[in-house]
């Protein structure tokens, strides 16, 4: 007798009124709790050969739970195990509080009946235990199917990714990708080796993290790339549409504009010769006046932060950054594309920039630029407006009102 054999005799008394089980479907819940009941697989070929002595299909505390078979019935049913193989895993049943022991008064196993053939006392293994801690039985068969789910998918996920991974690796070294890939490998190589042969859920899940975070980085690597081959293509495309349009453009050697006490309108680079006033039209492409960079980052300084490098220093950088402010806002590829169209490249640019920079007071940056565009068309639009009221608005003494 120990503490733990006496506290499983105190819970099989405590059996619920009423209670019953299928003793097969029982003893599978048993069989997908074993870890965490602590027995194993030979134990519970004892246990499966105990069960085929109970008479009825549902355990039950009515029809009386002992069970009194002789050593060699026990042994058959058991698939023929030893006596001594079998009483120690006898032993570890008693001890993992599964089943209990009720001895006679010499040790035998049997059962006295009464006149009418019905086992009024009997000796031997009593299964009442099952039965008594069938919840917590069944909540830990339903734990251990889950975790070995969890373990499945895990380990699929982790093979996937592995996978993806090994082929991102492949795809850049073979077609030139910039990056550090020899170091890459290394800390892809250093993930798998530090998986073990037989991994549980912990070892698996810190290795799928790493080799997730690994993939994660290398798509960002790669997208990185191929957004600024697409950028560096549009702009040799919006390059080319300035010089077809207007081969006398002078933006990109335009220095910054300054203001100088008592510098004149002349100090300042004026545009091309074949720049327009303000709103008027040039024939039917509507193009406006552009104005210095200098100006347009004085009137919309946020548009810095989106430069390359997180600032503006020429006309391209400006183009740059109002693709990206153009994403940001919601605005779609047409609707601007529309306006590089009707505005030419560097207005339309100019103009994303003090919608940027007016963004609080604009519900829908898409359909303002369009509504732009349309005057622009009509010749009713002009940026000089714009602009001198955003520089107003920005220097010192009105942010200081505002």
């Amino acid at each position: 007798m120990t503490l733990g054999m006496l506290a499983s005799q105190q819970l099989a008394e405590k059996i619920e009124p009423g209670v019953t089980r299928s003793k097969w479907k029982l003893f599978r819940a048993v069989c997908e709790a074993r870890p965490a009941l602590g027995v194993s697989d030979r134990a519970l070929t004892v246990l499966d050969a105990l069960l085929t002595f109970y008479p009825a299909d549902e355990l039950s505390q009515e029809a009386g739970l002992i069970v009194f078979p002789s050593n060699a019935q026990l042994s058959l049913r058991a698939r023929g195990m030893t006596p001594a193989t079998l009483r120690r895993h006898l032993a570890v049943l008693v001890e993992a509080g599964l089943i209990l022991r009720k001895d006679s008064a010499n040790g035998k196993r049997y059962a006295r009946r009464d006149r009418e053939g019905e086992v009024s006392e009997a000796f031997g293994f009593s299964l009442a235990p099952l039965l008594a801690r069938i919840t917590e039985i069944e909540a830990l068969a339903a734990q251990a199917v889950a975790d070995r789910e969890l373990l499945r998918i895990t380990r699929e996920r982790m093979t996937i990714c592995r996978r993806d991974v090994a082929k991102l690796i492949a795809a850049a070294i073979e077609e030139g990708a910039t990056g550090d890939w020899g170091k890459i490998t290394c800390m892809f190589r250093e993930i798998v080796a530090s998986i073990p042969r037989v991994a549980g859920i912990e070892h698996l899940s810190s290795a799928l993290d790493e080799m997730t975070m690994l993939r994660d980085e290398i798509v960002n690597m790669l997208e990185m790339q191929q957004k600024t081959q697409k950028m560096h293509a549009n702009e040799s495309q919006i390059e080319r549409h300035i010089q077809n349009s207007n081969p006398e453009s002078t933006y990109e050697l335009e220095p910054a504009f300054e203001t100088k006490q008592g510098a004149k309108p002349a100090d300042r680079a004026e545009p091309s010769s074949g720049a327009l006033k303000p709103g008027r039209p040039a024939g039917e492409g509507g193009e406006l006046k552009s104005f210095p960079l200098g100006l347009v980052l004085q009137a919309c300084p946020q548009i810095s932060d989106y430069g390359p490098g997180g600032q503006v220093s020429s006309w391209r950088d400006l183009m740059s950054a109002a693709v990206v402010v153009r994403s940001m806002l919601g605005v779609s590829p047409s609707a601007y594309q529309d306006a590089c169209s009707t505005m030419g490249p560097e207005n339309a640019a100019t103009v994303m920039a003090c919608i940027l920079e007016r963004g609080g007071h604009i519900n829908s940056a898409g359909g303002y630029l369009r509504d732009l565009t349309r005057r622009t068309d009509d010749g009713q639009f002009a940026i000089g407006p714009m602009l001198m009221s955003l520089v107003r608005a920005n220097t010192p003494v009105n942010r200081r009102a505002g």
